[in-house]
């Protein structure tokens, strides 16, 4: 069947009008209506038409992206998996969409069912990979719908029925199994005897059609596709209980004996729903703050209308310029600028200032921040992937979305983990079928049930999920689940000075100039060359300048204008005349001889400007130590952390910083290639190295120090080379982070060694027939409910001054 001729089947109907900007400029697809207009948005999707929705190039705006690997242009998009249960599925889903034309990765991570897909547009069509992963049993949803409150209302009411029915036949069946465990052998009449199994039998089909659905239909699909997944021997043992019950009902004197097993059929259905749902809603929970985060934005918002009225209309609508009404506890819906007397606004997730902040009449509100009183008037600045909100949530997706080493190793071992499984099973039914065949088949199911590796796959990504929810509730977001690991071995932190130390931004405190040049003379000269630079220095002259010297205007010349990382900035006119700012050592002078002519100063960081003729001026700034910069060194330190100092600037700064923080070990006039060095050094030394920077010429060292942090006001650049970004610059968060790294660590060697343990002993209680199949369920359950709930803890974060952490001490490095 067509595409188009699905598009008639599925009832879509001619487009609204809506606003040009609104709709990326695609190629026409069979998507477009007769007219060759884009198709409007058509609200929540449906099961028939979810798959042509995914080519609106309108519904594609909100969750992909253009993203380029080597020369070629592809989209990227976070979808999230409807009907994926664990690491099994995972691997269906990613094996159905690796070897399609057009793809290019496509990765999914079972703990919180989201997948990765990267494709090109120009080869293959969303909504195919759409139909592929939907022939395998599963269904793409966009992150959105995937986390709107109807899509979890429905899953929640739907498992909890399966729950009730499960548990209301459950205590009936065991009601009339009662008699038969309290009584002697011929003391209940015949007649009695078998009414009671037909009432089990009776009570037992609704638990097997409708309860165990899900169980069913995850491991059909699996065996359609030539898997064994995590289902498949809980269906099985379901299934043989079940009929080898019935076989027992009919005919007490055959084969199979007079043993029915409806009361072990229902409890264990029971404990794994129960514990199913329990670990769905904690898992929900670890994740929350993630899914909170990626799903703040409104749906609809009171736009301004020409008359001065207000119109509710869909937030895809909404313009660059349109004023809208943002009412107390909704969220603003972009970057925006105040336009009523203030706000009292929220920005806790997205800046990690923890307080409400006032913006007033002129000032700028972050999208997805709450706005907590009253009414705010805001006129729109930036939409959609503009926006800062957009950035965060990007970061966050790729976060929610990595799969840690451990999680991959998990993986690989669960497919031949569930094969031997079955073989185990077999294997011990047979042996019972020899010695006590009424035996053999209790003891087959206990091994299929009790040795399903959930709680294995779920012990790495629960506890690293969890812990990145509650730092993101902090305003700290991480950017790879595996730096959890890495970070929780580190010992030796290395910051860098300007921005990270100090206040990210400093002021120009003095102006030395060549004589016959006043100080406004001076800014107007360096205006061009600091314009054109994002580096803290350049910017505090920039801000002075335009503060300062009146007229001046754009940076006319930034195109000639050279950035030399950790050194300057050379400028040269269309004259032929070079100006230099930045170091002395840059612009080609001694410090000691401009300090003797007192031409600069000895306790503060310079920078210098020159031209042909040489010296023109000194720019003196004033930079301050960060507040909780010593007693976040401190407390590195005190938790057996080394910390070094590797900064660009002067030696004499960089003691001076150095010595009100607490750092001994310094590396000043450092260029980028020179701190790369030092960091290379120290790993060779056997250092295992975290990096604290902000600035565009911290990129290399971050990439290559074995965990990053990022400062939230730092370079794009900077964050995108980063493990973990500090929204709110202080640095107590980076011991914050050390510290939950290290909890989450803990809680993952827990989670190990229980699912590890767990199964070393219920395994052999199973084959030995210790076990009976509903104490295997409620195993199960239970192996995977502890896990998450042990994962659960870490979304607390303890104070800093009452962690009850013990670290170890630090291991000598090798000189």
């Amino acid at each position: 069947m067509s595409d188009s001729t699905v598009v008639q089947q599925s009832g879509a109907t001619a487009p609204a009008a809506r606003p040009a900007h609104a709709v990326p400029q695609e190629p026409a697809t069979p998507l477009e209506s007769p007219d060759g207009a884009q198709p409007a948005h058509r609200g929540p999707l449906t099961v028939d038409d979810d798959f042509l929705v995914l080519d609106d190039p309108v519904e594609q705006a909100d969750f992909t992206r253009a993203c380029t690997v080597g020369e070629r242009s592809l989209t990227e998009a976070v979808l999230m998996v409807q009907g994926m249960y664990c690491a099994a599925c995972a691997n269906t889903v990613e094996d159905a969409l690796a070897g399609l034309p057009g793809v290019e990765s496509a990765q999914v991570h079972a703990a919180t069912r989201r997948l990765t897909l990267r494709w090109d547009p120009q080869r293959v069509r969303l909504s195919t990979l759409a139909r592929a992963v939907g022939r395998t049993g599963y269904r793409l949803l966009p992150m959105q719908q995937a986390l709107g409150v109807e899509q979890r209302l429905a899953e929640t009411r739907q498992a909890l029925w399966r729950l009730f029915v499960a548990g209301f036949c459950m205590m009936q069946v065991m009601m009339y199994a009662w008699p038969s465990y309290v009584t002697q052998p011929g003391e209940i009449p015949a007649d009695i005897d078998q009414l009671l199994r037909w009432a089990s039998f009776v009570l037992s089909v609704p638990v097997v059609v409708f309860s165990s659905g899900p169980f069913f239909q995850s491991a059909w699909r699996d065996l359609r596709h030539g898997r064994i997944g995590m289902d498949t021997p809980v269906s099985i043992g379901i299934l043989a209980c079940f009929f080898v019950s019935v076989a027992a009902t009919y005919d007490p004197t055959g084969p199979w004996g007079e043993d029915v097993w409806y009361d072990s059929l229902t409890m264990f259905v029971f404990f794994l729903l129960g514990g199913r749902y329990l670990e769905f809603r904690l898992r929900d929970r670890t994740a929350g703050a993630l899914d909170a985060l990626m799903n703040r934005l409104p749906e609809q918002c009171e736009r301004q209308t020409a008359d001065g009225g207000f119109e509710t209309v869909s937030i895809k609508r909404l313009a660059v310029g349109d004023v809208v009404r943002v009412q107390a506890g909704q969220a603003f819906p972009g970057d925006a600028t105040v336009l009523s007397d203030g706000a009292t606004v929220d920005e806790a997730l997205l800046t990690g200032e923890s307080h409400p902040v006032t913006r007033r009449r002129g000032e700028t509100v972050v999208a997805g921040s709450y706005n907590l009183a009253g009414t705010a008037l805001v006129r729109i600045d930036r939409l959609g992937r503009d926006t800062r909100f957009a950035q965060i949530v990007s970061l966050m997706e790729q976060a929610s979305t990595e799969k840690p080493r451990l999680v991959r190793l998990v993986d690989r071992i669960a497919a031949p983990f569930l094969v031997l499984v079955m073989l185990a099973s077999a294997l011990a039914g047979f042996y019972w079928w020899q010695i006590d065949p009424n035996k053999a088949l209790a003891v087959a199911v206990a091994v299929l049930i009790v040795t399903c590796p959930c709680a294995l796959s779920l012990a790495t990504p629960a506890a690293m999920l969890a812990s990145a929810g509650a730092l993101a509730g902090r305003g700290i977001l991480v950017r790879r689940l595996q730096a959890f690991e890495t970070l929780a071995r580190v010992d030796t932190f290395v910051f860098d000075k300007t921005g990270t130390l100090t206040q990210d931004r400093v002021v120009l405190r003095e102006v030395l100039a060549r004589t016959g040049l006043s100080r406004q003379d001076a800014l107007a000269l360096a205006w061009p060359l600091s314009a054109a630079s994002l580096h803290p220095v350049s910017r505090a002259i920039a801000q002075a300048a335009r503060a300062e010297v009146p007229g001046l205007l754009a940076a006319s010349a930034a195109e000639s204008v050279t950035d030399v990382p950790g050194a300057g900035l050379v400028l040269r006119t269309a004259s032929g005349v070079e100006y230099r700012l930045g170091s002395a050592r840059h612009v080609g002078l001694d410090e000691q001889a401009l300090l003797a002519e007192g031409r600069t100063v000895a306790d503060a960081p310079c920078a210098y400007l020159t031209d042909a003729q040489g010296w023109v001026a000194t720019f003196v700034m004033d930079e301050g130590v960060r507040a909780d910069a010593a007693e976040a060194i401190e407390a590195l330190r005190r938790h057996g952390l080394r910390v070094h100092l590797l900064s660009g600037d002067r030696l004499a700064a960089a003691q001076r910083v150095a010595r009100q923080v607490g750092v001994d070990e310094v590396v000043a006039e450092a260029s980028p290639e020179r701190k790369l060095q030092e960091v290379v050094a120290l790993q060779q030394q056997g250092a295992t190295i975290a990096m604290v920077g902000d600035g565009l010429n911290d990129g290399p060292v971050l990439a290559r120090a074995d965990v990053s942090f990022a400062l939230g006001h730092g370079a794009p650049l900077t964050q995108s080379q980063s493990d973990f970004v500090v929204q709110s610059g202080r640095l107590s968060e980076v011991v914050q982070t050390v510290l939950q790294a290290r909890r989450t660590l803990q809680i993952v060697k827990q989670n190990l060694w229980w699912a590890g343990g767990y199964n070393a002993i219920s395994v052999p209680m199973a084959i030995v027939g210790w076990m009976p199949p509903w104490a295997a369920g409620l195993g199960m359950a239970l192996s995977s409910f502890l896990v998450i709930g042990n994962a659960m803890r870490l979304g607390r974060i303890p104070m800093l001054a009452t962690d009850p952490i013990t670290l170890p001490e630090p291991q000598p490095l090798a000189r």
